[in-house]
C-alpha cells in the first residue's frame, strides 16, 4: 500500500513499526454542537482509510478522542471555551451539552456506515495523564510557569513548525483584531497546557492540579490519550487539514518532547469542504448538518457515495445540485448491484483478476473515485452475476454502501409511470419554449411532494 504523508509531502510504501499491525489516532469532535457535513467527510475518509487497511489484511486499533473541555474558540489559545459557549446558548451543563452532542455525532456515524472506533476516549476522563504529562516537560524544561498558566516552550525545539514554515510576525495573537494577546506567554507561539488563570470566569469544569485549580489545554489531551492507548510509537495520525497548525504541529512538539525520540509516522488529512462562498463553518451560511439533508429527502448514503467520489486530499465543493447528480447516480448503481442474481458458482479466475484492480486502486492512497470506477467495470463485464455480486459485496467492505441492499421503499417508486409521463409533458414544454406551462408542470408536482431534479442526462425525481 502507498499513503501520502502529509509531514514528508511524499506517497510512499506503507511500513508499520509492528509487522501487520496499525496503531491510529484520530482526533475526535469537540462536542458543543452538532457535526457539520464538512467535519463529517474528514470521518468518512478515515473510515474508508481503516476498511482499506482491514480489507487489506491489516489488524488495526483505532483510538479516538472526545473534547469535552479544552478547546477554546481560538485554536491559538484565544477566545471562550466552545463547551461552555454551548452550555450558555442551550441553558444547559457542560456535562449535559457534552453528551448530547456525543449522541448525535455518533447517530450520524452510524448512518453514514462509519465504524465507531476501537476506543473512544471523553477528554475529562483523562485529567490525570494530562497532569503527568505536564509535569514531566516542567521537569525537563519545555515547559514553564507563568500567571498561573502553563505553557509549552517552543524556542525549546530545533524545529516548531514541521508542516511547513511560517512567519513568525503573522502569527502573533496580538496582530490579529478583536484578540487580546496572552501577555503570560515567553513567545508569542507558546501554546497553553494547563490553565489556572481563564481567560473568563464562569468556566465550569475545573480540576485540581500541582500549578492550582483549572483545566487541560486543548493540544495535550490528544497527546496524551495516544500515548496511553497506543504506546510511544504511533503509525498514523488522522485529522482535517486544518488541524495541521496549530493542533497537531502542538501534539508533535510536545509528545517528542514528553517520550524523547520520533512520535508518529504517517500524517493522513483530510482536505475541506467548501461551499461556493469558501470553507465550510458553523458560524456563517445555511448550517449544513446531517439532519438538514434527511429533511430535505437525501440519502446519507448518497453523501458519503457523493465524497467518495473524490479524493480525500483534494477539495471538494458542495452544491444541492452536485449531490442531486450524486444521489441519482447512487440510485442507479445501486439498484443494478441489488438486483443481479445470487449463485452458488462464481467464477474464481474472474474474481481475482478484478479484485486486483481494486486492490490497485484503493491501495494507491485509498483512491476512493477509481474504487467505485471498479464497481462500474464489474458490472461491465462479461462473467455472470453471481461473481459480479460476489465481487461488489467484497468492494462494499471497503466502500460501505450498501450496494447489494434493496433500495428503500420509496425509491423503488421512481418509475411511477404517470409522474414519467408528466415529466415527459415537461420536457416538451421546454423544448417549445413554452416556459409558462413547464413552470407549471414543475410546481404542481410540487404540491404533490414530488420534487424535480434537473441533471445533464435528464430530469428524475424524488419524494419529499
Amino acid at each position: 500500500m502507498k499513503l501520502y504523508n502529509s509531514l514528508t509531502h511524499t506517497k510512499d510504501e506503507f511500513v508499520t513499526n509492528e509487522p501487520g499491525k496499525v496503531k491510529m489516532y484520530t482526533c475526535g469532535p469537540t462536542v458543543y454542537h452538532f457535526a457539520h457535513i464538512g467535519n463529517l467527510r474528514t470521518y468518512i475518509m478515515e473510515d474508508a482509510l481503516v476498511r482499506t487497511l482491514e480489507y487489506l489484511g491489516y489488524d488495526v486499533l483505532r483510538v479516538m478522542n472526545i473534547t469535552d473541555v479544552g478547546h477554546l474558540t481560538g485554536d491559538s489559545d484565544d477566545g471562550e471555551d466552545k463547551m461552555l459557549k454551548g452550555a450558555k446558548r442551550e441553558h444547559k451543563t457542560v456535562m449535559e451539552i457534552a453528551k448530547f452532542y456525543t449522541d448525535a455525532f455518533m447517530k450520524d456515524c452510524e448512518a453514514l456506515n462509519i465504524k465507531r472506533a476501537d476506543i473512544v476516549q471523553p477528554a475529562t476522563g483523562c485529567i490525570r495523564e494530562f497532569i503527568k504529562m505536564i509535569k514531566k516537560l516542567l521537569d525537563g524544561g519545555y515547559a514553564y510557569v507563568s500567571g498561573g498558566n502553563v505553557y509549552f516552550d517552543i524556542s525549546k525545539l530545533d524545529k516548531y513548525y514541521v508542516f511547513g514554515e511560517h512567519d513568525a510576525e503573522n502569527l502573533e495573537v496580538g496582530v490579529r483584531d478583536g484578540v487580546e494577546e496572552d501577555t503570560f506567554k515567553r513567545n508569542p507561539a507558546d501554546f497553553a497546557l494547563w490553565f489556572t488563570k481563564s481567560k473568563f470566569e464562569d468556566q465550569e469544569l475545573k480540576w485540581g492540579s500541582p500549578w492550582g485549580m483549572g483545566y487541560p489545554g486543548w493540544h495535550i489531551e490528544c497527546s496524551a490519550i495516544s500515548i496511553k492507548y497506543c504506546g510511544e510509537r504511533l503509525d498514523i495520525h488522522c485529522g482535517g487539514i486544518d488541524n495541521a497548525f496549530p493542533h497537531h504541529t502542538n501534539e508533535i512538539a510536545q509528545s517528542e518532547a514528553y517520550l524523547g525520540h520520533k512520535w508518529c509516522n504517517w500524517w493522513f488529512h483530510v482536505l475541506h469542504l467548501n461551499t461556493a462562498s469558501g470553507k465550510m463553518s458553523k458560524s456563517k451560511g445555511e448550517f449544513l448538518i446531517l439532519d438538514l439533508l434527511k429533511e430535505k429527502g437525501y440519502d446519507p448514503l448518497a453523501y458519503r457515495f457523493f465524497c467518495l467520489q473524490s479524493h480525500y486530499r483534494k477539495p471538494l465543493v458542495f452544491s444541492y445540485e452536485a449531490l442531486d447528480n450524486a444521489q441519482t447516480a447512487y440510485y442507479k448503481l445501486r439498484s443494478k448491484c441489488s438486483s443481479l442474481a445470487d449463485g452458488e458458482e462464481i467464477d474464481s479466475e474472474a474474481f481475482e483478476r478484478m479484485k486486483a484492480d481494486f486492490c490497485e486502486a484503493i491501495g494507491n492512497d485509498v483512491n476512493t473515485s477509481l474504487a467505485i470506477t471498479c464497481v462500474y467495470d464489474v458490472l461491465k463485464s462479461e462473467t455472470d452475476d453471481a461473481t459480479k455480486k460476489a465481487l461488489i459485496k467484497d468492494f462494499d467492505r471497503v466502500l460501505a454502501l450498501d450496494l447489494t441492499e434493496p433500495l428503500p421503499e420509496k425509491e423503488k417508486e421512481a418509475d411511477d409511470p404517470e409522474i414519467l409521463e408528466q415529466i415527459a409533458l415537461r420536457a416538451a414544454a421546454k423544448k417549445d419554449k413554452n416556459y409558462g406551462e413547464a413552470d407549471r408542470i414543475r410546481n404542481e408536482l410540487a404540491a404533490r411532494g414530488i420534487i424535480l431534479v434537473d441533471t445533464p442526462q435528464g430530469t428524475t425525481y424524488k419524494r419529499t
